[in-house]
């Protein structure tokens, strides 16, 4: 069984209606090639892609938004903001290390390691056509 990894959303938010892409690798380490990155797809598409091909297969799948910055100072900001999320979670980690309440048990998704999720059936071609239709649409 393979990784998914995505952002919890709320439901009101707006990225929920931005193009979601699927970026599937290697689970272990020691396995090396480079990844596949498919979509862009609505979100409910990219899940079930994603949870349908990992369900049985050791490989990660990482479910994000596109984000459609026309700037180069958006893209920035967006780097910035990344860097800063990752500082804050490696300050976070090397504290949880210092007082040794780290849970090695959970996974990259924040589930436990022994449950076990049914994937959501995927969709079908033509409703994955229909909705990079609607993704385009957005785009333009």
């Amino acid at each position: 069984m393979g990784a998914l990894v995505t952002l919890e959303l709320p439901d009101d938010s707006p990225a929920r209606d931005l193009p979601w892409i699927v970026t599937f690798g290697p689970l272990d380490e020691e396995e090396e090639w480079e990844p596949v990155v498919c979509g862009p797809y609505e979100r409910p598409h990219a899940l079930a892609l994603a949870e349908s091909v990992v369900a049985d297969e050791d490989l990660m799948a990482v479910v994000e938004p596109l984000l459609p910055h026309v700037t180069v100072e958006e893209i920035r900001g967006e780097i910035a903001a990344a860097r800063i999320v990752a500082e804050d979670e490696q300050a976070e980690a090397a504290d949880a290390a210092e007082f040794g309440d780290y849970d090695d048990d959970i996974d990259v998704a924040g589930h436990d390691d022994h449950a076990v999720v049914e994937p959501t059936p995927p969709p079908s071609p033509e409703e994955i056509r229909a909705g990079m239709v609607r993704v385009t649409s957005r785009l333009a």
